[in-house]
């Protein structure tokens, strides 16, 4: 665990990392979210290809992501504006749920592990606006940083390979 906030100065007020002395390396980071739908919702949804009366929920849900991910600057304030070599979003129904997982990766001195926690939370976002009309019940549990390299340290609570 980290010795002290790196967002806060000695005063405790916000600022910005300096990150002019870091190392350049490779960070990737994965993040997941989880779109949890009654099951006469997901059974509707299954039969009609995930699409409804707005259009393709999962392609739709994977653009609004991506375009996400790489705007996380404008939303978070004190991140960095980082330049993605890769953003992966995939959505994956899992019985009544759809499982969006948020790859990204750059080669750059801060992290992309709010790229990919913004990418998940978008693209479930979008999910939800789009299927919304069939059940207020439905829900987002999540996003969870799954794992996270390069840097000072690394982090995989994932159980899973991300290639």
């Amino acid at each position: 665990m980290a010795d002290s906030l790196s967002h806060v100065d000695a005063e405790n007020r916000p600022k910005m990392v300096d990150i002019g002395k870091k190392a350049i390396s490779t960070r990737r980071a994965h993040a997941r979210a989880r779109v949890h739908f009654p099951s006469e919702v997901a059974e509707q949804l299954r039969a009609n290809g995930y699409s409804s009366k707005k259009g393709a929920i999962v392609h739709s849900g994977i653009i609004a992501g991506v375009m996400a991910a790489k705007s996380t600057h404008t939303l978070i304030p004190f991140c960095h504006a980082l330049a993605l070599e890769r953003c992966d979003i995939t959505i994956c129904p899992d019985g009544d749920t759809l499982v969006i997982d948020c790859i990204c990766q750059m080669s750059g001195k801060t992290g992309v592990e709010m790229e990919a926690m913004t990418g998940a939370s978008v693209a479930a976002l979008s999910v939800y606006d789009m299927t919304k009309a069939l059940s207020l019940a439905i829900h987002i549990s999540g996003p969870r940083l799954l794992m996270k390299s390069g840097g000072k340290r690394d982090f995989d609570d994932s159980g899973v390979a991300t290639a």
